[in-house]
């Protein structure tokens, strides 16, 4: 079997994350890939047990049946810093498949079993699988044998039969199958909420780099970000931040959905702002608002941006457009970049949502979610 790990010592960043604004090509979803920053340590998976542990949160929360949070009379934080995450996946994703080499000619063991790109591997012979060791173990020794594997495809459960073969080249039994079980990026935290110190970030999900589906969340814990460098957007060309992880945990992700993530963090977020009332998609606007913005790595600051194109009965990511008009940030960033994913979005005194993508072919605009959109996702702490 042919396998590989998201973390290399240049980690990837998903498409605008890992996190951070989803590119756009003349309005067309665009799978460009950009690089993102280095790592300086790898964030022990403990982490999360730990935090998890000191606030009272076991590993329900990771199961997908809570209520939602409704967001009449509720209050929010605005936040605008960065933060980093390193994201384990539920099961491993198929990412391709590959011929093996063997003394009888080139063999597929992975499309013949009918495994196909973006599947997730959830269990072999009744052992759960959460890790490309995992699963790599199993095959190597399996002598040959049919392997019983249970997996997901458009969130439904299927299994088959997967037989590995022996590869000529290095004598080892594999089948051909490339997956991941890892991601690490950077984005940013859209709001905090005091009562239970729950945050929503990034106003998209986690998605894997080469299939562009949502990945599922296991676990994955949240660090803060030392922003070492700004890459200019320009036409054609989505610009980036690029930073380095801090060794100290600050939080954990609870959710990964198609409207942001979910966690919890250890301590008040810097703000500049106290709890704004959360606006309804009716109480927004076409003209000036301002975007809360941490681009420079030297603390949160507020930039005017224009609003227009809003689609009160979007119930996506691309609820209205954003345009920056602010001289500042764009002659710091170009506009939107990869890494600003998230960035709250505030209209006469409320929170209204978070900058979500950014156009190709013109960086100083993109799109933004309705925070309504965003709360329709969150776990509801307190049930």
């Amino acid at each position: 079997m042919k396998y590989r790990q998201n973390i290399p010592k240049k980690l990837k960043i998903i498409s605008i994350i890992a996190f951070s604004a989803l590119v756009l090509a003349n309005v067309v979803l665009s799978h460009t890939i950009s690089e993102g920053f280095t790592s300086k340590t790898v964030i022990n998976s403990v982490f999360y047990e730990d935090i998890a542990s000191k606030n009272g949160y076991g590993e329900n929360l990771f199961e997908e049946n809570y209520e939602t949070i409704s967001s009449e009379g509720l209050k929010l934080v605005p936040c605008g810093d960065v933060f980093g995450v390193k994201f384990f996946t539920k099961g491993v994703i198929i990412i391709g498949n590959t011929d093996i080499e063997t003394k009888d000619g080139f063999i597929n063991p992975a499309e013949t079993s009918g495994l196909k790109k973006d599947d997730i591997i959830t269990k072999v012979n009744g052992k759960e699988i959460n890790t490309v060791e995992e699963l790599a173990g199993i095959i190597e020794k399996s002598n040959g044998n049919i392997l019983f594997v249970e997996y997901t495809r458009n969130e439904n459960d299927y299994n088959t039969e997967l037989k590995p073969v022996l590869s000529v080249s290095d004598n080892k039994y594999k089948t051909g199958i490339w997956v991941r079980d890892s991601t690490a990026g950077i984005g940013t935290i859209t709001y905090y909420n005091p009562e239970n110190k729950s945050f929503a970030g990034l106003g998209h999900g986690i998605c894997d780099i080469d299939t562009g589906s949502l990945m599922p969340l296991l676990r994955a814990t949240i660090v803060d970000v030392d922003i070492t460098e700004i890459t200019k957007g320009k036409y054609g060309t989505p610009g980036e931040l690029k930073g380095i992880f801090d060794t100290l945990q600050k939080g954990v992700l609870i959710k990964n959905s198609d409207f942001g993530v979910f966690g919890i963090l250890d301590k008040y977020p810097d703000s500049l702002y106290g709890a704004l009332e959360v606006a309804s998609k009716n109480e927004i606007n076409p003209g000036k608002a301002s975007v809360l913005v941490n681009a420079d790595g030297k603390g949160i600051k507020e930039y005017e941006v224009f609003l227009s194109k809003i689609d009160k009965y979007s119930d996506g990511t691309k609820c209205f457009s954003v345009e920056v008009t602010d001289e500042k940030l764009l002659s710091l960033t170009g506009g939107i970049v990869q890494g600003m994913s998230g960035s709250p979005i505030i209209q006469n005194g409320k929170l209204i949502g978070a900058v979500t993508h950014v156009l190709v072919n013109d960086p100083t605009k993109g799109y933004g979610i309705f925070i309504e959109n965003m709360l329709s996702k969150m776990p509801d702490l307190t049930v």
